[in-house]
């Protein structure tokens, strides 16, 4: 019993005031950075430097509040933001204001009705806001892709073309991503590559601790289309990437003794490595493979067709310029595309011109952009780190946002678009009546953030008409390129009305007791 930990138990009405004062708290601090207008946060890190950030997840993440139960609904809202940065890439902001809006909307209500039905209303009204808002979503071309990502990095015109210019380049089959740049100018870089989508298998083989990834330059690659069942079938490899004093991509499936020791090896210093599960099972997984050994100059090593695993040659190794892997996908920069891919890209072509049955269409577009994508990369530089920081901050928000708009389109910005959307939903039910105050909020804090208070939405007699919070007037948002991506907007509601209807169906909350409180 000596290890057992103490609970402190809340109920009802006491439990949930407690767990809202967290939620406003944290509210308040992210909901500052809202919009055009939307002012910094300066904030300390673990060692007691300041940061400067206009990023919703960067200030909610750094929050932690001395009570507990306080705590817990701060960590909850964080949950909406997290998995809408997951989703969508942005709009964290978004479902955080609107999360605690919902949440502060319902109270009200709560010893009136039925948590039941409430929480059924809301949910209800956010499925008929979702289809109103699929309805008015235009796509996104040409200079929309610009204005999508100049509003993302907070106005910065000069930013949002440069990285609508690099979405342009690479065209619907390529990547955007960011790399802080050792000089201080920042520009855009456009080299060959490809997105697998595996992640890392093991955390240890993470060489960025702070963005949670694995970067290696310059490696010797590895295909292996057999299972790699004991480290001693590596070993030449492993002997020679320690001799040339090289990294080592792995892409195949390795027992977990292997994994084991490759880990073991990386900790100690001794190797680079990296491991990536295969493909599926499948034509789709010889093809894959069969593409990065193109892109790589590698040669799948496969059993089945004759290699000997015992004697695996470093004439098998290719090579590329760089790999870069998050938990979920790895993108893999290489040279200019040899002749053989070339016409292989060719063929691809000639026959997505013939009619086809639809999966096999789709796997013939899916080889084509392995084949023929390129990686943009937004090199960030700045005069400090301290700005370098914030920067980076922005132009990741900018580079998911725009991938985001291309993706399913574009609604109203400015909170317009959900400004609008409540009109449709039904008062007189309950749930509906809550959310239709609820989406409200995110206008509302853009014009505060702006300095424009108690404003008369009836002032915007049209769709689409909203407040340009830079010069004051009355525009059409979306001739003047204030726009927000669909999928941007749809994540922030889902995840913001998923995580507030949880918290309103609580009704009593444990915590552990914390050493001063018992001291107290």
């Amino acid at each position: 019993m000596s290890d057992a930990i103490v609970k402190n138990l809340s109920f009802g009405n006491e439990a949930r005031d407690q767990i809202f004062k967290g939620i406003e708290k944290l509210t308040n601090a992210v909901s500052s950075t809202l919009g055009a207008s939307g002012k910094c946060v300066i904030l300390e890190d673990n060692s007691g430097q300041p940061i400067i950030t206009k990023d919703g997840v960067t200030v909610a993440n750094s929050i932690i509040l001395l009570d507990p139960v306080e705590n817990m609904g701060c960590t909850l809202l964080k949950e909406a933001a997290r998995k809408t940065v997951v989703e969508a890439g942005d709009g964290t902001t978004t479902a955080t204001v609107l999360s605690h809006a919902i949440l502060q909307s319902a109270y009200k209500y709560l010893d009136q009705k039925n948590t039941r039905e409430i929480k059924d209303g809301i949910l209800k009204g956010v499925k008929k806001i979702i289809n109103y808002l699929e309805t008015k979503a235009l796509p996104v071309k040409g200079d929309k892709i610009d204005q999508v990502a100049t509003i993302a990095t907070n106005n910065d015109k000069e930013l949002g073309k440069l990285i609508g210019q690099a979405f342009k380049n690479v065209g619907e089959t390529g990547l955007v991503i960011m790399e802080p740049s050792s000089l201080g100018e920042t520009k855009v870089e456009i080299v060959e590559g490809v997105e697998y989508n595996k992640g890392f298998i093991h955390p240890h083989l993470i060489t960025n601790k702070e963005k949670g990834i694995v970067e290696l330059e310059k490696p010797l690659v590895l295909i292996m289309d057999s299972k790699v069942e004991s480290i001693r079938q590596i070993q030449p490899i492993l002997e020679y990437i320690i001799k040339e004093n090289k990294p080592l991509l792995v892409i195949g499936e390795v027992e977990d003794s292997v994994l084991s020791a490759l880990v073991m090896n990386k900790m100690k210093g001794n190797i680079k490595v990296n491991v990536l599960d295969p493909p599926v099972f499948g034509l789709r997984r010889k093809e894959i493979l069969e593409d990065i050994s193109l892109l790589t100059g590698a040669i799948v090593v496969n059993e089945t067709l004759g290699d000997n695993l015992d004697f695996i040659k470093i004439e098998y190794l290719g090579s590329c310029l760089k790999v870069t892997t998050e938990s979920d996908k790895s993108i893999i920069r290489v040279e200019d595309s040899n002749e053989e891919a070339k016409e292989i890209i060719k063929d691809i072509k000639a026959k997505l011109k013939k009619k086809n049955k639809e999966h096999v269409r789709i796997g013939l577009e899916q080889r084509l952009g392995r084949l023929s994508a390129k990686v943009a990369i937004v090199k960030v530089g700045a005069n400090s780190e301290l700005e370098l920081k914030e920067k980076c901050d922005r132009v990741e928000d900018a580079i998911c946002a725009t991938k985001a708009a291309i993706k399913e389109g574009i609604v109203s910005g400015g909170g317009v678009a959900l400004l609008n959307a409540s009109t449709i939903l039904d008062v007189k039910d309950i749930g509906e009546n809550i959310l239709s105050d609820a989406v409200k909020a995110p206008f509302k804090i853009i014009l505060e953030n702006a300095g424009i208070e108690n404003y008369n939405t009836q002032d915007l007699p049209n769709i689409d008409e909203g407040v340009n919070v830079i010069t004051g007037e009355v525009v059409n948002m979306i001739k003047v390129g204030i726009i927000d991506p669909l999928l941007v907007t749809k994540s922030a509601l889902t995840n913001a009305a998923s995580v507030a209807t949880t918290i309103l169906s609580t009704d009593c909350v444990i915590n552990n007791i914390r050493n001063y409180e018992s001291n107290r």
